[in-house]
């Protein structure tokens, strides 16, 4: 994994439905170590995570730093990564942010909260955003060049833009 894909597992729990085991093994489906080997008290335990990540976001999008820098350095804090190189074989090589016997939990906190640590400080605030599609409470980073998205997802842009042209259209 790099950095990047830290990020996405931090968005994923975000956005994640928590309520069971099947709910969280769908969010960590690209992690296929941890989502296996995921069990309810994961669950319980990501829930606080993604509620702590939640918050997080929210700042983000509101543009309050001060409560962004707070909320990172606790997830830091209390989900401290522990870096080690990982291989298979003779190449491969890449980075993981827990102990090899760590819990699914316990990797999926420290990836989200390194992951949200480097992109606060690759990203502006400006960047961040909570999906503008009516019921989709979703939030994503806007990486396109001209800072315009407001969706989380195509699917969500598509459905809003669907709408929109069919009421325009209505008798």
């Amino acid at each position: 994994m790099d950095n990047a894909d830290y990020l996405d597992v931090a968005l994923r729990l975000a956005n994640a439905d928590l309520d069971d085991l099947s709910g969280l093994r769908a969010a960590l489906h690209d992690e296929p170590w941890w989502s296996s080997r995921a069990t309810s008290s994961d669950v319980t335990s990501l829930r606080a995570v993604a509620a702590t990540i939640r918050a997080t976001l929210d700042a983000a999008v509101r543009g309050d730093g001060e409560a962004v820098l707070a909320s990172v350095n606790g997830l830091l804090a209390a989900h401290p990564p522990r870096p080690r190189v990982s291989g298979h074989g003779s190449g491969g090589w890449h980075i993981h942010v827990a102990d090899p016997d760590a819990s699914p939990a316990t990797e999926a906190a420290a990836a989200s909260a390194w992951g949200l640590a480097q992109a606060i400080v690759r990203h502006p605030l400006s960047r961040w955003g909570h999906c503008a599609a009516e019921g989709c409470g979703n939030y994503y980073l806007d990486s396109s060049t001209n800072q315009a998205k407001r969706f989380c997802s195509p699917r969500c842009a598509n459905r809003v833009h669907v709408a929109a042209f069919r009421s325009r259209h209505r008798g």
